[in-house]
Parts: C-alpha cells; structure tokens; sequence
C-alpha cells in the first residue's frame, strides 16, 4: 500500500520545531547575554509553592505529585501539606542566609487559604510567579479555551489580591500548555514564562497576541525529577547542581556571555529535616563561587535587549 502524499504535507514543517514562536538558533552563535549582576552564571531558584486539592481532577490530566490513594488520602494530602506549614519556612530562612532572591511559583490557592505566606514571601523581597488556581488547575489542548482564559485570570486574581502586585510571569503545572496558552498569558498581561525547557538562556517568544519572554526552567534540574522521580539522595541532588554549575561557568569563559542555572525546587520534598542540611550547603557553595549570582526569572527575563 502506498503513503497517501498529504500525509507529508505540513506546512510548518521546516528547520527547527515544526512552529512560528521563535526561530531555531545555536546557543553558541547567538549575541552574549549580561545579566545584572554582572556575573557569568545566573541562578535562578524557583519554589513551587503548591496546594492540593485532596479530591484530583484527571480532566485533562492528573497533576504530577497529586493524591493517589482512595479518598480521602489524608497521608499524601498531609505530606504535601508539610511543604506550605514547614518546609518553605526552613527554605525562606536559609536563602536570608545566603542573601538570595528566589522566585516563587504559588498556586492561587495559597494566597486564598494563606495569605500570611504570601505576605512573607513579599516581604523577603522574593518575586512570585502565577503557578495556576490549585493543583486541579491543569492545562492541555483538552481545556475550552474560555475556560483556560478564565483559570489563568483567577490565578492571578488571587495572587494580585494578597501581594498588592500582579504577578508578571507564569509555570504551568508540569509546564503543560495548550496550543493557545502562550497567546492566552500575554492576552493576560503576563510577560515571562518558564514553561519551554529547551535552552539554557532566555529568548523571545512570539504569539498572535504580542510577543513574551521564555526563562527555561528545565525540570531535569528539578528535586522533584532528581530526587523522587530518579530517586537519588540530596546529597547526589547537590553533586549535580553543582556539576552543572561548574559546566556552565567554564561555558560562559570560554564562549563570553551568561548562562542560567535554574534551581527548581519543591518545600515538601527539599524541605525535609534529613535533606535541608544538603541544600543549604549547596546555597552557601553556590554563595562562594565568585562566578555566581542569584536572580529571579523576573532579572533574567529582563537581561534580553
């Protein structure tokens, strides 16, 4: 049987990713990026600050880390439930040790059912993502448009509310979008994401509705992936950020320009008694490096002409 010849006929299909949001370019031919620091290496924490409904919505799909025994499933809704009561607390403390500004990703949620958090997090001058309305607010191709329109604008709502600011940039849960998400955050006034985890700098991303900056939060630096999904220890977690670190600051000498080291990190997996003791060594080290400086996705955003 033969191929039908429509079945090659893509009108997208050309060098690079099939789609009209960014040209494909080499990390290595592109103009070097200052950050504001000044530093070589940029890094760049976010905190998932989740909540979890403890009934999940599977439509259109289950969030990573939801409850998966029958309900009521007090063990893993209270295990997360750590992360937003203890963990975070003892991660706000250790980056006030080491003077770093983080970024961090909070369900609308958080901000409705604690707003003391969400006052703490402003108050330590740290910059807070829209990270979605709870983690039942998931996004794919499946959701009505209206629908997503109206979840991305509650996320905000909510955050705007208790912080007294609106937040600026966005994290899809399991950086899922839809084909309309990008056009929907800018509709939105959001003017950064971190969903695309294809660089290891920022670039500029264009929809029908205007154009958004794209900061690769790649989950492969995650605790979540290293940690619970690969299953290593903290203290690997910590040997290989910092072998990433050493690998992106011998990049930026060779080639000049920055680079980004993205931390993405969750309370109720880091944030425990037996693993915050490696994280904090892993931020007094970062501390040390004369090549490093922490940012928020909100500096790193802005470092791009």
């Amino acid at each position: 049987m033969s191929l039908d010849p429509t079945y090659l006929d893509y009108p997208l299909r050309r060098r690079g990713m099939d789609h009209d949001f960014y040209p494909w370019s080499n990390l290595f031919d592109r103009p070097p990026l200052v950050w504001p620091s000044g530093k070589p290496v940029a890094v760049a924490i976010v905190v998932d600050l989740e909540w979890f409904p403890i009934v999940p919505n599977d439509k259109p799909f289950r969030a990573p880390g939801h409850m998966v025994t029958p309900y009521p499933d007090y063990r893993h809704y209270t295990a997360r439930e750590y992360g937003t009561r203890i963990g975070f607390y003892r991660m706000l403390d250790a980056f006030a040790k080491v003077g770093a500004r983080v970024s961090v990703a909070a369900n609308g949620a958080i901000a409705e059912r604690y707003p003391q958090v969400i006052a703490d997090i402003v108050a330590g001058g740290h910059e807070i993502l829209a990270h979605s309305t709870d983690m039942n607010g998931t996004i794919a191709s499946g959701l009505a448009e209206d629908e997503e329109r109206a979840l991305i604008a509650a996320s905000l709502d909510a955050l705007e509310k208790v912080a007294g600011g609106r937040p600026s940039g966005w994290l899809s849960i399991a950086r899922s979008q839809s084909f309309n998400t990008p056009r929907l955050l800018v509709e939105a006034g959001v003017t950064y994401m971190c969903d695309w985890v294809n660089d290891d700098l920022p670039y500029r991303f264009a929809t029908p509705a205007g154009a958004l900056v794209n900061v690769p939060v790649n989950h492969e630096l995650s605790d979540r992936q290293i940690i619970t999904v690969q299953q290593n220890s903290a203290d690997a977690y910590v040997q290989q950020m910092q072998d990433a670190y050493c690998l992106l600051a011998g990049e930026a000498k060779h080639v000049g320009g920055g680079r980004m080291l993205p931390l993405n990190v969750t309370p109720y997996i880091l944030g425990l008694p037996y693993r915050m003791d490696a994280f904090e060594r892993l931020l007094a080290w970062l501390a040390e490096q004369p090549g490093a400086a922490f940012h928020t996705v909100g500096e790193i955003a802005s470092a791009l002409p």
